[in-house]
């Protein structure tokens, strides 16, 4: 950095003026919306978080299944636990969502999604979520928003824990976990297993397509954290998930299982240099692997695909307290890179990218600011910059209005680009353009000591847009996302309320039909009660009617599903916990494979005992 700039930002600051994050409880801030620690009633964008607290209330569910109860995201499965899913959020593509875990990228560069099904809750401390576009936060892709997920730290006197549950579909699950500090070094370290038998995944009677599709995932992570002296820390983090999956071939003469894997793991040094500047420096990488294995029945043929992607990142970012407000200023270095034994071989396997971040954030009385710049360039893509613009007005005590206008692009995936022609046709286009985004949104909230209501109005225009065509090529078009997503937290004495409701329009801008698999309508409704030792809930998920296709020919019937949850704490350190899915036992679909329906499960139940040394 040039010597006469950073001196400039220095005389900006005031030395009595200083950034306290590691002494702000986590609870109380969100670190997506700006990628800093920020009061969550200044945060700007629209921001969910999930705590681990609510993930265990939860009982046994899915990464996925725990998304699709949360506002502005709806979900694809295609068959149970393991299967390939997707996440739309806010009417986006699965694609368009940057999913990072403890900051590092993780997904598949191929695909340019993130193997959801394959991600552990068990590993998981908190979930925050940032609906609307972020690159010029977070670089290319954050067309639709940006997952953050953190894995468990080590906090307070060492101790152990451990869970151990079973349920419907011989689904078996273990888990158990180490963490803690001791003087200056705080440690985690968290294994996690589970097998079920699953289902089939596709809804047919024809030969072996009718067998149960299996799943099975090992997930192991850990961290270790020193600080070396006043302000200065030093630390790294991994998170590894196997998972294997069985799954219907192309036909009855074929059976096929698929290795799943991804990794994820980072070294970082967070050094307060002064009172009122904070350098933090963070090196990693996220790996994702695809090896998928096919058995031909007629002539013994085994057959191996296997697709490796790389993602090798550096992070500096340096935050800066001002008089008012405080300054961020972040290089971002994403290296990505392709293994693949496809024959005919991809035309191009690599691509680097720099991006450079200008950030500003300040709240003064009532008024709150936010404003991002930056740019990206790629050897690949060539330059972009995105930027944003965000302001938030408190009303009164209790009501707050926001607005924010933003700016986005999403790169072509290698698959999009270099897919190799197998002989049925080339499923990439080299030609196809960068997607480009503006998005528009307001939001009124109201934030009492009981009530949390909000009301996200917004527009998000985004041109060359990557679509599959009635071949399933990909092919640049015209879309826009407009809607609006309603939310409502409400506690009395025992009682709990917690509801969201989407209503959107997720079109092809050039054919005016709707984008697949995206409904216009869906919404959760979670009612709970505590009594005692006891914690219940009920929750109902629905959504309107959606096309599996871009001509919108194959229509997917709306549905609604009943789930029930309870807790029962057994003493300070026994919990019994239960969950009930599809109460109703509903046939419903969320995908198809041609005019097949893939399926999802019936009425099923999960129990688990969970134990936590004290």
């Amino acid at each position: 950095m040039n010597k006469s700039i950073l001196a400039s930002l220095l005389g900006l600051a005031f030395a009595n003026v200083t950034l306290a994050a590691e002494d702000i409880n986590l609870k109380d801030v969100v670190v997506v919306a700006n990628r800093i620690p920020q009061s969550r009633d200044s945060v700007i964008g629209d921001v969910s978080v999930i705590s681990r607290e609510e993930i265990e209330r939860a009982g046994q569910s899915t990464f996925i299944e725990l998304l699709h109860a949360q506002p502005g995201i709806e979900i694809s499965s295609k068959g149970g636990a393991g299967q390939q899913s997707s996440v739309f959020l806010r009417g986006t593509n699965s694609n368009q969502v940057v999913v990072l875990i403890d900051g590092m990228r993780i997904g598949s560069a191929t695909t340019g999604s993130t193997a959801f099904a394959n991600l552990p809750l068990a590993q998981i401390e908190r979930i925050e979520i940032l609906r609307g576009p972020a690159t010029s936060l977070y670089g290319q892709d954050a067309v639709g928003g940006v997952i953050q997920i953190f894995t468990k730290q080590g906090t307070g006197s060492p101790q152990f824990n451990a869970a151990v549950g079973y349920g419907s579909y011989n689904t078996e699950k273990v888990a158990a976990g180490f963490s803690g500090s001791v003087d200056k070094t705080q440690f985690s370290l968290a294994v996690s297993q589970m097998h079920t038998k699953g289902f089939s995944a596709l809804k047919t009677n024809i030969g072996i397509n009718k067998d149960k599709d299996a799943y099975r995932n090992l997930a192991v992570s850990a961290s270790l954290s020193r600080s070396i002296s006043e302000g200065h820390d030093l630390g790294l983090q991994i998170l590894s998930s196997d998972g294997r999956n069985n799954y219907d071939g192309p036909s009855n003469n074929f059976t096929d299982y698929s290795n799943m894997s991804a990794v994820s793991y980072s070294l970082f040094s967070k050094n307060q240099i002064t009172s009122n500047w904070k350098s933090s420096l963070r090196i990693g990488q996220g790996t994702d692997v695809d090896n998928s294995h096919y058995l031909d029945y007629f002539t013994n043929m085994n057959a191996v695909s296997e697709y490796k992607t790389k993602q090798k990142q550096l992070s500096w970012q340096n935050d800066f307290a001002l008089s008012l407000g405080s300054l961020n200023l972040a290089y971002d270095r994403l290296e990505q890179g392709l293994i693949s034994n496809s024959n005919p071989v991809f035309n191009q396997t690599k691509r680097n990218s720099d991006g450079f971040l200008v950030a500003y954030l300040a709240t003064i009385n009532d008024h709150s600011v936010q404003a991002n710049l930056r740019n990206d360039h790629s050897n690949q893509f060539g330059s972009h910059t995105t930027g944003s613009l965000g302001y938030g007005y408190k009303l009164t005590s209790n009501w707050r209005i926001t607005g924010s206008y933003g700016t986005a692009f999403k790169a072509p995936t290698f698959n999009d680009l270099y897919y190799p022609d197998d002989g049925w046709g080339p499923y990439s286009d080299p030609n196809l353009k960068s997607e480009k985004s503006k998005n528009y949104e307001a939001t009124l909230r109201y934030q009492g000591n009981d009530n949390e209501l909000s009301a996200t109005l917004y527009n998000n225009k985004i041109d060359n847009f990557i679509a599959l065509d009635q071949n399933y090529f990909p092919v640049n078009v015209n879309a826009e996302i407009s809607g609006i997503t309603l939310s409502a937290n409400h506690h009395w004495q025992d009682w709990q309320l917690k509801t969201s409701l989407d209503i959107q329009s997720p079109e092809n801008d050039d054919t005016g039909k709707l984008l697949p698999l995206r409904a216009r309508r869906h919404g959760v409704i979670n009612l709970g009660k505590s009594w005692g030792k006891w914690n219940v809930a009920s929750e109902l998920i629905a959504s309107s009617a959606r096309y599996n296709d871009a001509d919108n020919t194959t229509r997917i019937s709306p549905y609604a599903i009943v789930n029930l949850t309870a807790d029962y704490k057994i003493d300070d350190s026994w919990r019994l916990q239960g969950r009930v899915n599809n109460l109703l036992n509903k046939n419903y679909a969320l995908a198809y494979s041609g005019s097949t329906p893939y399926n999802t499960p019936g009425a099923n139940v999960f129990v688990s005992l969970v134990w936590l040394a004290k």
